[in-house]
């Protein structure tokens, strides 16, 4: 006799999520298991760094939007992520922190933006399998950024229903874009001390 499953997917939920001790540790969860992420000090930075970037830009173009990344979630078709970096409208973000939301919508996304930790688990993650997620989730403009073996920003823009590489730009070269706002930096600048 079988027995059917209980649902299609892992054995953990949302609230399991949110029952992890505060630990100092992140997680994912992604068609129902938990996902354990792996920043470090140098991933770290470059995600300050780009958030302080995006920030500056979106200020100097009078763009009424707001920039994050964790310990901000965002819903998935999957189920919840914790990317590094997304803009959201600001109307969006007030309503979410007047709210005490920490989740925010991947369809409510302008960008997103993930700095890859090479050779760890998440690297698969965020080059194969986020790609497809966040597309299917609808958000315009995913950039995954590198930092090895030397600072690359792709960028990757949605058409209907999948993404298609716009560009990479190395460090030494300038990153420019228009959308979601006028955009424009080395980077290189992602590894730099203010």
């Amino acid at each position: 006799m079988s027995v059917s499953a209980v649902h299609d997917y892992g054995p953990y939920t949302l609230y399991d999520l949110d029952a992890l001790p505060e630990d100092g540790k992140r997680y994912e969860l992604a068609d129902g298991w938990l996902t354990e992420l792996s920043p470090s000090p140098w991933h770290d930075h470059a995600a300050d760094r780009l958030k302080d970037i995006l920030k500056n830009a979106a200020r100097l173009a009078g763009a009424e939007v707001y920039v994050a990344g964790g310990p901000n979630d965002i819903s998935t078709p999957a189920g919840v992520r914790k990317p590094d970096v997304f803009v959201v409208p600001r109307d969006v973000a007030r309503t979410a922190i007047s709210g005490k939301i920490r989740t925010y919508y991947a369809a409510d996304l302008l960008l997103i933006a993930e700095v890859v930790s090479p050779r760890s688990g998440s690297e698969q993650v965020d080059r194969v399998r986020k790609v497809r997620e966040y597309a299917r989730a609808g958000i315009p403009h995913y950039w995954l950024v590198d930092l090895e073996p030397e600072a690359k920003v792709t960028i990757l823009t949605l058409h209907g229903d999948e993404y298609i590489l716009e560009a990479e730009i190395r460090e030494g070269h300038t990153l420019t874009v228009s959308q979601p706002f006028a955009i424009s930096f080395d980077p290189g600048s992602l590894n730099e001390l203010e």
